[in-house]
């Protein structure tokens, strides 16, 4: 059954975000990775402005979903189409959020599963840990690869991220929405 979901509002500073309430869960990842995509695919239709073009979300997009957790979807880091000055104001709003959202219950780091960790997935894993955030990671366009090249992206993500959830994900296929779902439901009703 697809959720009940409905788009909240777009922050571009931290005193537009809502007031803390319902658990939230964060996603997180370089731009371009398929975030929108996914949130696309865990709400079973088209609520999150999906785009080729890397930098698209510049503010925390919430949605509200079944009344129980909020979704936040956060601007892409790394490459994007934009002046570094409002790139800069991109982090700073994420970062704000990050550290200072008391509802905050769970961040979903997207990666692209062809590419593994890069170097500023990597600060982003640092900086969650160093802030116990807790996490967990999602390898995204997992469709784009055939059985080897996925045994190798594992065996990579793995070796920077052995004991953690690691859920595979296509946005053709629907694949790892059941198990996320399964992880925002058990994170998120203690």
């Amino acid at each position: 059954m697809r959720p009940q979901a409905r788009f909240l509002l777009s922050a571009t500073d931290e005193r537009h975000f809502p007031p803390p309430g319902l658990p939230e869960v964060a996603f997180l990842g370089r731009s371009n990775v398929g975030k929108s995509t996914l949130l696309n695919c865990l709400l079973g239709r088209k609520l999150a402005r999906t785009s080729n073009t890397p930098g698209r979300t510049q503010a925390v997009n919430f949605f509200e979903v079944d009344g129980r957790v909020i979704f936040a979807d956060l601007p892409g880091y790394g490459y994007a189409e934009a002046p570094k000055a409002v790139k800069r104001g991109w982090q700073g709003l994420a970062e704000s959020y990050l550290l200072h959202r008391e509802s905050l219950a769970l961040c979903f780091v997207l990666l692209d599963a062809r590419r593994g960790w890069m170097e500023s997935d990597l600060q982003l894993k640092a900086w969650l840990e160093a802030h116990s955030r807790p996490y967990a990671v999602v390898a995204a366009k997992s469709d784009k690869l055939n059985r080897k090249e996925r045994n190798e992206s594992q065996k990579a993500i793995r070796g920077a991220y052995p004991d953690g959830d690691l859920f595979w994900f296509s946005g053709l296929t629907g694949q790892g929405v059941k198990e996320i779902w399964q992880t925002i439901w058990k994170t998120t009703t203690r």
